[in-house]
């Protein structure tokens, strides 16, 4: 093992370093989480304004997943070579200058190349916080993994009803504009607190619940490893389904003209729609944690079995009962629940087989799967509009999440076992 000079025999962290740094990457993850959770809101304000239509301005979405996944290989060899401190400082100024471009946008062009930008910005934090949080905590990796990943999942719950609010008096694009800076400069700030661990300061588990591999693997080996290729169809699958939701989650409720009609739940009244992405994103950020936690102690692949099959049911009752603005609310939390266990449960997977030394660049090879996933979004667009309906997307959507569940247990598991056996 090489020690970093001036390290001073590699003395262990505290744990408040090491929980300082997750909460460090967690800021950062909540406030990139608006530029995919948020995006839904502008949907149809823009395509009143511009009559686009909804499938052209979604494609600026999948533009965004796409450089927000498929550079992050790269980002994340930058990332473990020059360390998460400045590569997270230069994307915060991206992701604010993505949302000013957005306020500012009379083109679709422009909104599309404010996409990519966005994207790149924000691969670079999501890279560099989830791959801090891999490297700090070998002992409670799906726990830190799933944290650090509700902050993307859950960080835009508190501010659905202040954009909304701001859309609905002021315009989408002082909405874009404002959340846009503010988002962008904390980045920033926080950016300067955040490091990865020096050599020896982090002491491997003794005895982990989940097998670990002996080794770290280049990023090079593991793209020549069939366990990898797997899990990288399994997280396009299941991750279909959830983009799907995420982009389309206002159109749908449009279309099944329940967006508008007031839900009360526990005393609490609001519009359906508004309701049901402020209750999605809270669901969506609490399973991360709790389905990493989860498979800290039964394992892996135990995890996504229930998590995916759940998703896949979810999905098709949703279908069914959708007019109903009630069971809209309830069902849509339950598939957000159920949907981004993923980004806890694939990087503490792939970092159990592949090592920590590339753990950043190796997830990231994983988390373009998440791109692919994103050029099936658009398609759901098209798909409605041939069948006049969203019938053929739901069906589609809950068949592939079932599909992935059954994977998890009947391909990946013994697959990974063999793999780790061999390393």
């Amino acid at each position: 093992m090489t020690f970093v000079a001036g390290s001073a025999s590699a003395a262990r962290a505290s744990e408040s370093t090491r929980w300082g740094q997750l909460v460090f990457g967690i800021v950062c993850m909540v406030m990139i989480a608006n530029l995919q959770y948020g995006w839904t809101l502008f949907v149809n304000p823009i395509d009143q304004k511009y009559h686009w239509g909804r499938a052209a301005i979604q494609v600026a979405f999948t533009i965004f997943v796409l450089t927000e996944t498929w550079l992050v290989p790269i980002e994340g060899y930058l990332i473990d070579k020059f360390g998460p401190r400045v590569m997270v400082c230069g994307s915060g100024v991206l992701v604010a200058i993505a949302w000013v471009m957005n306020a500012m946008a009379s083109t679709l062009t422009m909104l599309y190349v404010a996409a990519a930008i966005g994207g790149i910005g924000a691969g670079v934090i999501y890279g560099a916080s989830v791959g801090n949080a891999l490297k700090w905590f070998p002992d409670r990796r799906g726990l830190a993994a799933g944290l650090t990943a509700a902050g993307f999942g859950a960080g835009s719950a508190l501010t659905v009803i202040p954009i909304a609010n701001m859309i609905a008096t002021s315009g989408y694009e002082a909405a874009f504009l404002w959340f846009g800076l503010g988002q962008g400069i904390v980045v920033v700030v926080v950016s300067l607190l955040l490091r990865a661990p020096q050599a020896g300061e982090v002491a491997a588990p003794a005895a982990p619940a989940v097998q670990q591999t002996r080794r770290d693997y280049a990023p090079v080996e593991v793209l020549k490893t069939p366990v990898f290729w797997v899990m990288y169809v399994m997280f396009v699958m299941v991750g279909a389904g959830g983009l799907m939701a995420t982009a389309q989650l206002a159109p749908i409720a449009k279309d099944f003209k329940v967006d508008g009609v007031a839900v009360t739940i526990l005393g609490l009244t609001l519009p359906a729609l508004t309701f049901a992405l402020s209750i999605d994103r809270v669901l969506n950020g609490i399973c991360r944690p709790f389905f990493g936690w989860v498979s800290d102690n039964i394992g892996r692949e135990n995890t996504m079995f229930i998590a995916f099959l759940l998703e896949g049911i979810g999905i098709y009752a949703l279908f069914y009962v959708a007019s109903n603005p009630l069971y809209f609310v309830l069902l849509s939390g339950l598939v957000f629940f159920a949907w981004g266990e993923i980004y806890s449960l694939f990087p503490a997977t792939c970092t159990d087989i592949y090592g920590r030394k590339f753990a950043t660049t190796n997830y990231g090879l994983l988390y373009t799967a998440k791109g692919t996933a994103a050029l099936l979004v658009p398609l759901a667009n098209v798909l409605t509009a041939a069948t006049g309906n969203w019938h053929a997307v739901f069906l589609v959507a809950a068949a592939l999440n079932i599909v992935a569940a059954i994977m998890a247990l009947a391909l990946l598991k013994p697959m990974r076992i063999k793999a780790m056996a061999g390393g």
